[in-house]
């Protein structure tokens, strides 16, 4: 069997070679007011510790119940504040709190495969039905859940915060120094829903392999000599975080576990004066809050000038904000992944002509497929540019489960590119009607228009959703004729209301303002077909979408 290295091994490795070194700083905040007023320093030493106490803790109370190694254990979390000392001994699991950190990596320390639910959602017919699909032996739950899990046909358990978990004399299991490349590790599920739900998204141990390697390259600090100091991208129960996490730890980095992913310029500020933060990971959404502060608050700007790196994933930064960090110097990374792949693509940095495009990540094995540009992405058509789609290749170790491959056996993307140079790309949108929120998690719009036209199609002449970057997505309506606006609105939330139940929050159309009446034929077109044109009304309706979303704040 070959060997394998895995986040377990990471840990385990990184405890011996920095055991005194800070791998995490916890925010301790007003529960009401998120204000930080302190950062708790975590050792490697006592990150490893934890993790087995957790393992132990929950290989005790699986065992018990006769659940096999090997088997699937889901987390179910939610939305908590941070900072806050439990006072119960059920715990809030936000995907962001240390103490997730410690149920993922204890759960697999222990012997099992974690299968995560996002904070985002919170429907429990849909998660019983993907646990049933990974045979799932067990269910670890926030506490809010109880009530919401009681008729589940699987044992389920609240979390435990680790102060409150009883001491037990459970015996790990030895970290494998070998396995089966095929073995699982992790259950991910998709970021959007195709169907009514998400899809799982199963990683085995080669795919991990690879993830490591990966994340080994991306997070290389610029100074070895010196400990990096970052900062969490997302939440546990997304790739992201996870891949982040995994390459920190192996150059001993510290990770500042912030309140929320969207977090504040003063808090940015904080974390750089107390914590000593040096390289910045968000997604790019959040990212330009910072940038657009910056131009009017000079210490902001002089701050992110002297952080080692600046790196952003999800969606494209805008490019005025983008410009702005060029042209003062912020040391800029685009990151470019997927839930299936982790991350795939890393740009060039620095200051060359060349720093802004995309190159794949080194031990990859890529393709970038020309596609029919009467299929490209809406907007980026010019007759002499060629299209190309990036591939995962079967060889490649990234390459996700069967069950999400093409016929073909690869994988692919659905993500459009043009290459720049030889090697080099810039990503010029999708091959399909999905879209990204404002965290990056992705929402088929083609779903929702199809299924208004399928329950409202009386009451509309055309619809299109929209919502790139935003929390949630909007719905554009053309209204049928003698169709009074007021009560559309309230039909249109009505008929769909089951359809929207299942499916992520940043997917959901659950507010009647972000249903928004236009004239008929107003929305542009295309010349050719006369589809309605989705990144047009997008743009030309820019203001008046800024507006609603910053009313329901």
């Amino acid at each position: 069997m070959e060997s394998y290295q895995s986040h377990l091994t990471v840990l385990e490795q990184s405890a011996a070679l920095y055991p005194s070194a800070l791998a995490f700083r916890v925010p301790v905040s007003d529960p009401m007011t998120r204000r930080v007023h302190d950062w708790l320093p975590i050792s490697y030493r006592q990150f490893k510790e934890d993790v087995e106490v957790t393992a132990r803790y929950w290989c005790g109370v699986l065992r018990a119940q006769g659940i096999p190694h090997s088997s699937v254990i889901g987390l179910w979390y939610v939305v908590c504040f941070l900072g806050a000392k439990p006072a119960l001994t059920q715990l809030r699991l936000s995907g962001m709190d240390y103490q997730d950190v410690l149920h993922i990596y204890g759960i697999s320390r222990a012997g099992y495969v974690p299968q995560l639910f996002s904070i985002r959602l919170p429907n429990p017919d849909v998660v019983h039905e993907l646990l049933c699909e990974a045979n799932a032996r067990a269910l670890i739950f926030a506490s809010e859940f109880a009530a919401l899990t009681a008729s589940f046909s699987l044992p389920v358990h609240p979390a435990v915060h680790k102060t409150n978990m009883s001491m037990t004399s459970a015996v790990l299991p030895p970290l494998a120094s070998s396995a089966k490349g095929d073995d699982l590790v992790f259950i991910f599920h998709t970021s959007g829903s195709t169907s009514g739900r998400p899809k799982l998204v199963p990683c085995n141990q080669r795919w991990l392999h690879s993830i490591v390697d990966k994340a080994r390259f991306t997070t290389a600090p610029q100074d070895p000599q010196r400990q990096d100091v970052t900062v969490s991208i997302g939440s546990m129960c997304h790739i992201g975080q996870n891949f982040m996490l995994i390459g920190s730890l192996q150059h001993g980095t510290c990770t500042v576990q912030t309140t929320r992913p969207g977090f504040s310029s003063e808090e940015l500020l904080d974390m750089i004066q107390r914590c000593g933060l040096n390289r910045l990971n968000q997604f790019s959404t959040f990212l330009s809050t910072h940038l657009r502060n910056s131009r009017q608050n000079p210490k902001l700007l002089q701050a992110l000038q002297h952080l080692d790196e600046v790196l952003y994933s999800g969606l494209p930064l805008d490019r005025d904000d983008e410009d702005w960090a060029y042209k003062n110097g912020l040391k800029m990374k685009n990151l470019f992944g997927s839930t299936e792949c982790g991350a795939t693509l890393l740009s060039v940095g620095g200051t060359s002509r060349n720093a802004r495009f995309l190159r794949p990540l080194p031990g990859t094995s890529y393709g970038f497929v020309p596609i029919d540009r009467d299929h490209g992405a809406e907007g980026t058509h010019q007759s002499s540019v060629q299209f190309l789609e990036l591939v995962v290749l079967a060889g490649s170790g990234d390459c996700p489960d069967l069950s999400l491959r093409g016929n073909d056996g690869h994988f692919h993307t659905g993500d459009l590119f043009q290459e720049t140079t030889p090697g080099m790309y810039v990503f010029r949108g999708r091959n399909d009607d999905w879209i990204k929120s404002e965290n990056s998690l992705r929402c088929d719009t083609k779903a929702i228009e199809d299924n208004v036209h399928s329950t409202c199609g009386d009451l509309i002449g055309e619809c299109i959703v929209v919502g790139t970057g935003r929390p949630s997505p909007a719905l554009f309506i053309e209204p049928a004729p003698g169709v009074d606006h007021e009560r559309l609105q309230r039909e249109i939330l009505r008929k769909t209301r089951a359809f929207h139940s299942r499916r992520y929050l940043h997917e959901r159309i659950t507010r009647k303002e972000l249903i928004i009446i236009v004239p008929p034929k107003s929305l542009p077109r295309t010349s050719t077909k006369g589809n309605v044109r989705r990144k047009a009304v997008e743009e030309f309706h820019k203001a008046r979408l800024d507006e609603i979303y910053a009313s329901l704040d």
